[in-house]
C-alpha cells in the first residue's frame, strides 16, 4: 500500500461519519491526519473524481429546521416521460431527493419517488399540487407516504 492509498483510507475513516464542525474543517481533518489541509482537499478531489467516493455534501437535520411535515411523494408517470420530469421535478427548490424506482405490480404502480419537506402538512399537500401540475397528463396516479419517526442515516462504513 502506497502513502496515497494509506493517506486516503485513513481519510476516509475519518471522514464517514461527517466532516468536522468548524469553520476550517479541511483543516482539522488535516491536522488529526499529520499532513496538510491541501493534501486532504487534493486525495478528497481526486476519490471524488475516480469516484470512490460519491459526493461530499450537508445532511441538515430537517426536524431540527422546523420541517416536521416530511412527505415521500410517489408518482405513477408515463415511462416514455419519466426522465426529463423526473429531471424536472428534482430541480424543484423544495425536493430533496427525487429517483426512479421499478414498480412493484400490481400492488405499487409508482416509479418516480421525490422528497418533499415543509413546516406542516398543509405545506407539503400545496408542494405536491405543483409537483402534479408539472407532471401533468403523464401522471396516471400518485400518492404522498408522511414520515412517522426518525430512522437515523448512515451510509456504509469501513472498520
Amino acid at each position: 500500500m502506497n502513502r496515497n492509498d494509506d493517506l486516503d483510507l485513513r481519510l476516509v475513516r475519518a471522514t464517514q461519519a461527517g466532516l468536522p464542525l468548524g469553520p476550517r474543517p479541511y483543516h482539522a481533518l488535516a491536522d488529526q491526519l499529520g499532513t496538510t489541509a491541501a493534501e486532504v482537499m487534493a486525495r478528497l478531489r481526486e476519490m471524488l473524481g475516480d469516484g470512490r467516493i460519491r459526493r461530499i455534501g450537508a445532511v441538515p437535520n430537517h426536524y431540527a429546521l422546523g420541517y416536521t411535515a416530511n412527505g415521500m411523494s410517489v408518482w405513477d408517470v408515463a415511462d416514455a416521460h419519466i426522465s426529463e420530469l423526473g429531471a424536472r421535478v428534482g430541480a424543484l427548490p423544495f425536493v430533496t431527493h427525487c429517483y426512479r424506482r421499478p414498480r412493484r405490480m400490481p400492488e405499487w404502480p409508482y416509479n418516480l419517488f421525490a422528497m418533499v419537506h415543509g413546516h406542516t402538512r398543509n405545506e407539503v399537500e400545496e408542494k405536491l399540487l405543483d409537483i402534479r401540475a408539472l407532471l401533468g397528463p403523464a401522471l396516471r396516479a400518485g400518492d404522498v407516504l408522511y414520515s412517522t419517526r426518525i430512522l437515523k442515516k448512515t451510509g456504509m462504513r469501513l472498520g
